[in-house]
């Protein structure tokens, strides 16, 4: 079904947890809250997405986009249990787990189109007008969500109601 292997559907189904969560988190939080039990499962569901595209991912950007994913998961929720960066930490951890959730929403917003419905997807080529269009809207979202953060962080001088 829609050309998923069942590998493909191991990857889909282990990180699709990860959507909700993060819908959950921002809405919830303005963020998402690594020491949570939201956050946790989302860490957990990002991962599992993210190491189990290698065998089944069919262009190198996958590749880059799974090891991007990694690296910022590990450092958003790593830097929280570090003071090296003093204040710069919170900015960090904000910033690199909403990256994440970006590079969730890009490839998730691209495979529905180019899948859905079933034998006649929306969207057949990587170049048409409406994925661009959704892919420029997630990365304006970005845009106006990080700057958005930083603002509320930069006013309540630390986390505020941000916190875990």
């Amino acid at each position: 079904m829609f050309g998923v292997s069942p590998l493909g559907w191991v990857h889909t189904l282990g990180s699709l947890p990860a959507v909700p969560l993060a819908i959950y988190m921002f809405a919830r939080h303005g963020r998402i809250v690594p020491r949570s039990k939201p956050g946790i499962a989302y860490f957990i569901s990002m991962a599992l997405g993210s190491i189990t595209i290698f065998p089944i991912a069919h262009m190198p950007a996958s590749d880059i986009i799974a090891i991007v994913t990694m690296v910022l998961l590990f450092i958003g929720y790593g830097i929280g249990r570090t003071s090296f960066l003093g204040r710069a930490t919170k900015y960090v951890e904000v910033i690199t787990l909403s990256m994440t959730a970006f590079l969730l929403m890009l490839p998730t917003f691209t495979e529905i189109l180019r899948r859905v419905p079933d034998g006649h997807p929306i969207v057949t080529d990587l170049h048409s007008p409406l994925l661009k269009a959704v892919q420029g809207g997630l990365f304006a979202t970005l845009l106006i969500g990080v700057i958005a953060q930083v603002i509320y962080i930069r006013r309540s001088r630390g986390y505020g109601s941000f916190a875990s």
